[in-house]
């Protein structure tokens, strides 16, 4: 019944998906900024249209660019451009007027075409680009940008690793297919779900992909958990639906644990105030409450279907012939618990040391978004940059419009004279306006940078223009200016977001603390959880930063070169990255806390704790590797940096933080761990991760203590 209503559900949104169609958009809420002010005057003056424009440049090479030919040739391509639906203007360099369009030493010019929002730009290009022939011909500006491509199916090999890897750890087909058909079911069903979602709130076209890097990973995860709990009841002798409460009973809670933070993390985003953001995150939470439905009810029914075939034939062989197998702990995991005992102090100082020097890099992280300047070589983007740049320069399409309420003659007289002064500022390559007319209200000049709009320079003219030239042009007069254009854009965007990320970054922390401590009925727990949280997204937002702003090796993921970090990302990185190193600080303390519950022995139920969730947090991880990683290669440069980002932290989470620096620090603080004040104790809701205390232990013995109600004294006393 549950599989049938899966797949019910499955055709059911798919048909809805399909009979709707997508709603996607890509147009973002701009914060308020000046940026934002620039552009409500330029809707004021009229100026807010529905065209976008674009450029079309050619290079020839060796004749002479204004060649009555050439001319000829140009002027029937441009015909045929101009006869396209959606092109509203083409304006040829040939034309009175348009000289400035023209470089005669680099044999180059261009025209400018104006678009409505529906044009066909592929057919345009296509026409374009007849051209042929001696000619060099490239597209670009604002009509002409093209969007990202979606994944070209890289997931799919990080899905077939996942796969080997849980075979290799398993010996068992069903048990390493189960986790993957339940990722893909729960992200599946979540996907359309958002694309119906997309006709309700705003949401990007990469939502969808990153409904797939996030679910895939967290979705064969929790399964993997929960099938690994399952396979330990029935070796341990239980039937088949005895191992599925079970592992429900335990693994489940902490799946549904960790899901829920995930959640809540990724709609913690609300702060940052960015509405596409904000539908990005809604996305994301509704892929991970897919899957955490989908580990909770479709595993555990088709656990019931294959029984025991989770299991290798060798153990199954073992359980006909002897009724129960004794699994012993993994030799690795079993060792590497001992040197942590061992050697705790050495091993946290160790792993404090490449928390740092890792996360050093995010200290430099600068919030923008990349050009063409940074495409990779070869593509449409960057071949139109490498044409333009030689002869307009690099900051032709990093035009700031300098935008000005011009109420009286005196303001009018100054921002002309603003005008003048702006040709004399470091980085400015050239100006333009048209003369103020009398009785102009909202006056516009455009200035072109010297550099391109990704630049630091760039930023900084921006910050000169808006912070020196123009309160000096405004001093004494009822002038207003504001400065726009793509470079301011991202530099306010790029401003907002830093000033809310500690925000979400402290409201995550104390989030994830809360939760800790609700969990395990411990302070210092939930401390370390919390602290160890920050450093896992701190190396996730300098290994973004090192690959993809720095450069280093940002080239073989076939995204281009170094360029500022997409302000989506680190939002993004922040969200995610809580929500999944809580995850395996559940699944690694819950057995810690469990076996502490039973023994009352602390470094005892850490090296428990280690040994038994060792392996399977360290495989988890892997998986984690790989899905992520394989996105990384998808050319999207967005989409690139997160999965990088979080396949690096990830990894450094599981075996630097988890299973090296916590441990350690348990280890080197002893008992106390576990205290918790009384005063707390009686006010904190009684939440159970691992599941009710067996019958007979020390922990179910206490009924004081609830489900970790502990209290330091009683330890010292013992």
């Amino acid at each position: 019944m549950v599989l049938t209503g899966w797949i019910v559900l499955l055709i059911g949104l798919a048909a809805a998906a399909l009979s709707a169609g997508s709603a996607f958009t890509d147009v973002a809420d701009l914060p308020e900024s000046e940026s934002s002010q620039a552009y409500a005057l330029l809707a004021q003056a009229g100026a807010g249209s529905g065209t976008e424009n674009g450029t079309i440049v050619w290079r020839t090479d060796d004749t002479a660019i204004d060649d009555p030919t050439v001319q000829n040739q140009v002027a029937s391509m441009l015909a045929a451009v101009a006869a396209e639906p959606g092109v509203e203007a083409v304006v040829s360099p040939y034309g009175e007027g348009a000289e400035a369009q023209i470089d005669t030493a680099e044999h180059t010019a261009y025209a400018t075409v104006a678009l409505t929002e529906d044009a066909d730009t592929d057919a345009i290009r296509a026409t374009a680009e007849d051209l042929g022939g001696s000619y060099e011909v490239g597209l670009g500006g604002q009509a002409f940008t093209e969007q990202p491509e979606p994944s070209q199916g890289t997931e799919i090999v990080g899905v077939l690793a996942a796969f080997v890897l849980m075979f290799l750890v398993f010996r068992s087909i069903w048990a390493a297919v189960l986790p993957i058909i339940t990722g893909v079911v729960g992200v599946g069903a979540s996907l359309l779900a958002v694309m119906l979602g997309a006709h309700l709130v705003d949401l990007s076209a990469t939502s969808l992909t990153m409904g797939a890097l996030i679910g895939l990973g967290v979705g064969i995860d929790y399964a993997l958990f929960i099938v690994n709990r399952y396979r330990k009841a029935l070796l341990a002798g239980a039937t088949v639906p005895e191992a599925i409460t079970k592992a429900l009973n335990t693994s489940g809670r902490a799946v549904v644990f960790a899901g829920l933070t995930v959640i809540i993390a990724l709609l913690g985003m609300f702060v940052v105030n960015l509405g596409l953001l904000t539908g990005m995150a809604q996305a994301a939470a509704v892929t991970v409450l897919f899957t955490v439905a989908a580990a909770l009810t479709l595993l555990p029914a088709l656990l019931g279907m294959i029984g025991h075939r989770a299991l290798s034939k060798r153990q199954r062989a073992r359980l006909r012939n002897g009724g129960t197998v004794a699994e012993t702990p993994p030799v690795v995991a079993s060792l590497w618990a001992r040197i942590v005992g061992w050697a705790p102090r050495g091993i946290a100082v160790t792993g404090l040391v490449v928390l740092i020097a890792l996360a050093m890099p995010a200290l430099s992280m600068r919030v923008g978004n990349a050009d063409a300047s940074s495409d990779p070589v070869g593509s449409r983007g960057r071949e139109y940059f490498d044409l333009m740049s030689p002869a307009f320069g690099e900051g032709f399409d990093a035009t700031l419009l300098v935008v000005a309420k011009t109420p009286d003659a005196a303001s009018a007289a100054a921002f002309e004279a603003l005008v003048a002064d702006m040709n004399d500022v470091d980085d400015v390559a050239a100006v333009s306006a048209a003369p103020v007319q009398p009785g102009q209200s909202i006056a516009v000049a455009s200035v072109t940078p010297a550099t391109s709009a990704q630049t630091v320079e760039t930023q900084h003219l921006v910050e000169t223009l808006r912070g020196e030239v123009v309160p000096a042009a405004e001093d004494g007069t009822a002038l207003q200016v504001y400065v726009g254009g793509e470079a301011a854009t991202n530099l306010d965007i790029g401003n907002a977001l830093m000033e809310r990320l500690p925000l979400y970054l402290g409201l995550v922390a104390v989030l994830g603390f809360l939760l800790l401590a609700v969990a395990f009925r411990s302070v210092l727990v939930p401390l370390i959880g919390a602290l160890s949280n920050l450093a896992t997204i701190a190396v996730g937002l300098g290994a973004i930063t090192a690959i993809f702003q720095f450069g280093w090796g940002a080239e073989l993921l076939k995204v281009g070169t170094g360029a500022p970090v997409m302000y989506i990302v680190p939002v993004v990185v922040v969200g995610v990255l809580f929500g999944l190193s809580m995850d395996y600080q559940v699944f690694l303390v819950s057995r810690m806390h469990e076996e502490w519950g039973r023994t009352r022995e602390h470094h005892g139920s850490v090296a428990v704790g280690m040994r038994e969730t060792g392996q399977v947090i360290a495989v988890a991880a892997a998986i984690m590797l790989c899905v992520f990683a394989s996105f990384g290669f998808s050319g999207e440069r967005i989409v690139s940096a997160i999965g990088i980002g979080l396949a690096i932290a990830v990894l450094v989470d599981a075996f630097v933080v988890r299973l090296a620096l916590v441990p350690a620090l348990m280890h080197l603080i002893g008992p106390r761990t576990w205290s918790y004040p009384g005063w707390a104790d009686r006010v904190t809701p009684h939440l159970s991760v691992e599941g009710a205390p067996e019958p007979g232990s020390a922990e179910a013995e206490r009924p004081l203590a609830g489900v970790g109600g502990y209290r330091g004294r009683h330890e010292e006393t013992e």
